[in-house]
């Protein structure tokens, strides 16, 4: 009789180990054999370059280049007034420019001063402004934009005679311009880079 019982407990201990192994392998999962390359279609879509291109561009999604244009017009604007200043001092707008187009606005400034030149530049408007390319080169977000402005220049010497332009005719002017900005900076500012004709 007692020989019965413990077949039970036997049967009754395998029946709980069988439930056990049946329960973790349905949470863990089981191993399915495969252990070879993914294919090539997955290698191409997931490689370092379509992920890190793909971050670009969330990075730099609609709304955020509507932003951008934004403020880039409001830069541009800014810089051409500003370079045309008398003062020859660059102060509205040396933060948003970069140390190498900074020294190369100002090495212009002095040269015209030297001649006693002095520029008269009215804004009369962007009419567009697209984005050429964007890029993130390390942490850096790089972005170059064609504008297409209309002003009136003019550059008179010291006796008010008129060197170059016409103070009564509207230019249009094409200029391509690049701007950078740290990822990582809570500055709001873009930085012009360069000025590209």
């Amino acid at each position: 009789m007692s020989n019965s019982f413990e077949y039970i407990d036997i049967i009754l201990l395998a029946m709980i180990a069988g439930f056990i192994f049946l329960r973790l392998r349905g949470i863990l999962g089981k191993r399915t054999g495969f252990d070879g390359k993914l294919s090539t279609d997955f290698n191409q879509e997931f490689s370092k370059e379509t992920i890190k291109k793909n971050l670009e561009n969330q990075l730099f999604d609609d709304d955020a280049k509507n932003d951008f244009l934004k403020g880039a017009k409001i830069a541009y604007e800014t810089i051409i007034t500003d370079f045309s200043d008398s003062d020859n001092k660059l102060t509205k707008c040396k933060s948003l420019l970069s140390k190498k187009i900074y020294d190369q606005f100002k090495e212009a400034l002095l040269e015209r001063k030297s001649k006693g030149y002095y520029a008269e530049i009215k804004f009369v408007g962007v009419n567009s402004a697209k984005i050429k390319e964007h890029k993130k080169i390390g942490n850096n977000l790089e972005v170059t934009v064609d504008f297409i402005s209309e002003l009136i220049t003019c550059v008179r010497d010291k006796d008010k005679k008129i060197v170059t332009g016409d103070p009564e005719k509207v230019k249009k002017v094409y200029d391509t311009w690049k701007f950078s900005k740290d990822s990582r900076s809570t500055n709001p500012n873009w930085l012009l880079i360069d000025t590209i004709t």
